[in-house]
């Protein structure tokens, strides 16, 4: 059968590596060329021919199709919440629309919707259904959506009484109202919004009026692309160094028409709509806006502003830049000019002023962030910032507010006057301290609140419980001297989500509450003054997440310690189904065991349904490596087994017969300068301490283990195939195989392939093509925009396999991204996955045979 729409490539080293054993091996396909022709898929798997995509078996594709549960937007009254049921994955006609690749971004030119998520990671989401619940009474009630349509970016009102929020029709981005009491929704006139650049639209403190992005009036036809060559695309560099780190580098322009296009799409024209009655009132002129933050006072906006010249080696976000205040006509006062930053320091920042935000508490003031060490992390400085203030009408001279010995990461502002968290990160150490402070008492000194590695779990504080203030302001919420703290609440069990208490004075801890250890209930946001009653995100194996509403009784006399000191009761206020029941049959638990250096590591055990006991079934491992600084942050457990089993991906293989060995602890533990000197060694270790597990608790057949990973787990999948003999196959999704390609650092490795040429080689499974004699499947998206999993990994790892005489099949899913997004797509990967693991795993030969028949290295 002929595949036109996608390619696969399959290449093997003897008869059994083909569909038929008996068959000869076909000859490879170019990819992109002529579509490849494969055997026939196996007779339980449907095949969809009028697209060529393949399809899993039909109690696979009965769980694939299940929708997920709703996802809980609270109001920030806190009396309703409204549901939003998301598409899961949409249709590859959604997937497939054109885009163009400007800058860093993928804008659908048809209506200037962003195609991707941030970062290219997937597509955009949209919601398909709305659904109001009153708190107090647990009322639904539907909330109609606008046909045909893609809905997207819902915002509150502080007031909770309307919600905002876009619409993409076949012509248009849409500016759509709900109104909250009526449970009604409505479009604002024929506004065209253009979301290209974000901040499409947002309230201001009236709660009456939003400020939005729109396409300009007369704008015209698109720049049309000379088909005769306007001359060459030309770079120069003047000698100074200019490391751009893999992420700087994603769809970058490369030509003028790129530049003329990226001017066309991202101009966009500001104006303020009045909410009641949809007057439009146009605000400056047109210019390519990138953000926009209107003040707590209602009066001034902070506006972001795109100057030329662009750049070709970097994204929107680092060219220059004009940073300004504007009044509600306009009227602008620049607060800062940022040159092209195109030349920042892997891991560091740029010089001059960063990350403007009001103050949430003062009227009209900014406060921002200045290096005071060049951006380099590599440079060794007394302080690395200082924190800058500044208030309308900004014609006085900045003031500094504090100093950080590390780079600073963000103010969290109290509601009382004055009071704020500071927060700053060490990235040679993985540490961070958090300050209490008051900014607006001189004879105050910082007080130091935290101060821990950023990679603990176990004793990880939480963070700061906000509320929304009557302009749409959020701070943290205070209770005369104390503040409160949600967090996952990771332990040695698993998390355990918690809502604390903290006297800032006295530094005394109470526990409000914990969860329970059969069930995972996160706090979401308090519901009264007095905040004795709140409500909780709760879900368990068999029951769905729903949200209860938890109201706190008498004080505990002896509560163990971690425990919650105050009894509480609890009632559910949404009643989401389970969409898929069947999937409750999967078991699963959380394992500990310890690498052989002695470093703590866990996974989750997932067993098939009507599984017995006693019973060695074949089992897959997913891992993703992750780097950390010390061994006794490294082995703490994270996550937990009382999350609601959803199946996607690798998961739908339970159904099927396999065990899952999910999650597996993976890390990488190092000096963060170098960490990647060992990594080929502790990654060997980190599965075979897994697979050593797994078999002693006598679930897992030792002969018939897969791996498999995504992104950087793809090159973990590959690396075990090449250094190890641990599985029998692979399966590796978007992966990067040649680091060599992203010269300037990758995941935390901060060195330049110049500085670190034998690591960067020892990574890379690609030089290590010719070790690879176990089955390997490539899958890529085809339009990945993630610079460091570039399509070409993964077509040059096969074709290194092949030549090799190497087992292995690419699949490349066509208008793909990073992650896949529509269900043909998942239906191909789930397609796959069994076919593969199935051939050469489950019915695997013995270790040593190939058709019953011994090899040399058996005999």
């Amino acid at each position: 059968m002929k595949r036109a729409t996608f390619a696969i490539l399959a290449a093997c080293s003897h008869p059994a590596a083909v569909e038929k054993p008996s068959a000869p091996c076909p000859a490879p396909a170019p990819v992109a060329t002529e579509p490849a022709v494969t055997p026939a898929p196996p007779p339980e798997a449907e095949s969809v021919a009028k697209s060529g995509y393949d399809r899993p078996p039909q109690h696979v594709l009965d769980v694939l199709h299940a929708p997920s549960p709703a996802q809980p937007m609270i109001s920030p009254t806190r009396d309703r919440i409204l549901l939003v049921s998301w598409v899961d994955y949409p249709s590859i006609a959604q997937v497939a629309e054109p885009y163009l690749k400007l800058a860093g971004v993928r804008v659908e030119p048809r209506t200037r919707r962003k195609h991707d998520t941030p970062g290219g990671y997937g597509v955009a989401p949209c919601a398909q259904k709305f659904t109001l619940v009153e708190v107090a009474t647990s009322k639904e009630t539907p909330i109609a959506l606008p046909p045909n349509g893609c809905a997207d970016a819902v915002t509150w009102t502080a007031d909770g009484k309307r919600f905002a929020f876009r619409n993409t029709s076949s012509t248009a981005v849409e500016l759509w109202l709900g109104d909250a009491t009526a449970a009604t929704t409505k479009r604002v006139g024929d506004l065209r919004l253009n979301p290209m650049l974000g901040s499409s639209h947002q309230w201001l403190a009236d709660q009456q009026t939003l400020l939005v992005k729109l396409i300009p009036d007369g704008a015209g036809a698109p720049p049309a692309k000379n088909v005769v060559s306007t001359g060459p695309s030309i770079q120069e560099t003047d000698g100074k160094s200019g490391e751009s780190s893999t992420y700087e580098t994603r769809d970058t322009l490369n030509s003028k028409h790129d530049e003329a296009l990226f001017e066309y799409y991202a101009t966009s024209q500001l104006a303020l709509v009045d909410a009641a009655t949809g007057a439009v009132t146009k605000l400056g002129a047109p210019a390519i806006y990138t953000g926009l933050d209107g003040a707590p006072d209602g009066n001034h906006i902070l506006v972001e502003t795109v100057q030329k010249p662009f750049s070709y080696v970097t994204t929107y976000d680092r060219f220059a830049h004009d940073i300004a205040v504007w009044d509600r006509t306009g009227k602008a006062t620049r607060v800062a000019q940022l040159p092209i930053a195109d030349r920042v320091p892997i891991h560091g920042v740029h010089v001059g002023p960063r990350d403007h935000e009001w103050r949430p508490t003062e009227p009209a003031t900014l406060v921002w962030a200045e290096a005071l060490d060049g951006g380099d992390w590599n440079a060794k400085v007394p302080q690395r910032d200082k924190v800058m203030t500044q208030s309308a009408p900004f014609t006085a001279a900045p003031v500094e507010l504090a100093r950080t010995e590390q780079r600073f990461s963000g103010l969290s502002w109290g509601e009382q006057k004055g009071f704020a968290l500071l927060s700053e990160y060490d990235h040679n150490k993985h540490w961070r301290k958090t300050w209490v402070v008051n900014v607006d008492d001189a004879k105050s000194r910082p007080s130091l609140l935290w101060d821990m590695s950023s990679e603990e779990q176990y004793k990880y504080p939480g963070d700061p419980v906000y509320k929304v203030l009557p302009n749409g302001e959020w701070v943290v919420r205070q209770d005369g001297d104390a503040i409160y703290l949600r967090g996952r609440g990771a332990s040695p069990e698993g998390d355990r989500p918690f809502l604390d208490r903290i006297d800032l004075k006295s530094r005394r801890t109470d526990r409000l509450f914990r969860s329970e250890r059969t069930s995972l209930e996160s706090f979401v946001s308090f519901t009264d003054a007095t905040q004795k009653a709140f409500l909780t995100w709760h879900q368990s194996p068999t029951t769905p997440p729903n949200a209860m509403l938890r109201t706190l009784g008498a004080p505990i006399a002896s509560a163990p310690a971690g425990e919650a000191t105050f009894a509480s009761t609890s009632r559910a206020v949404t009643h989401i189904p389970d969409p898929a029941p069947a999937v409750r049959a999967i078991k699963k638990k959380l394992v500990k065991y310890k690498r052989k250096d002695g470093t703590d590591l866990s996974f989750t055990l997932y067993t098939p349904p009507g599984y017995v006991d006693g019973t060695r079934v074949p089992a897959i491992l997913y891992a993703y490596p992750l780097d950390y600084a010390s061994s006794a942050t490294a082995g703490q457990v994270s996550g937990s087994e009382q999350t609601f089993t959803r199946l996607r991906d690798y998961r739908l293989l339970l159904l099927s017969g396999y065990a899952i060995i999910d999650s597996a602890a993976f890390p990488i533990v190092g000096d963060p300068k170098k960490a990647y000197d060992t990594y080929l060694e502790q990654l060997v270790d980190n599965a075979k301490a897994a697979v050593d597990k797994a078999v002693e608790l006598g679930v897992v057949d030792r002969d018939r283990i897969g791996v498999t990973g995504h992104s950087h787990g793809a090159l973990m999948t590959i690396n075990l195939l090449a250094h190890s003999d641990l599985f029998r196959a692979g399966i590796a999704t978007s992966g990067s195989y040649n680091k060599t390609l992203t010269p300037f650092g990758f995941q935390n490795e901060r060195r330049s392939v110049w500085k670190a040429r034998d690591v960067y080689v020892k990574v890379s499974p690609f030089f290590f093509a010719d070790k690879i004699k176990q089955p390997l499947l490539i899958m890529h998206g085809a339009d990945d925009a993630n610079p460091g999993t570039t399509p070409l990994q993964a077509v040059k790892m096969y074709e290194a396999i092949r030549g090799n005489g190497g087992t292995a099949r690419l699949v490349m899913l066509p208008h793909e991204p990073h992650w896949y997004s529509a269900m043909e797509s998942n239906e191909q990967l789930a397609f796959e996955e069994l076919r593969w693991f199935d051939k050469y795993v489950k019915n695997a030969p013995a270790k040593g045979k190939v058709d019953g028949k011994a090899t040399a290295a058996s005999r």
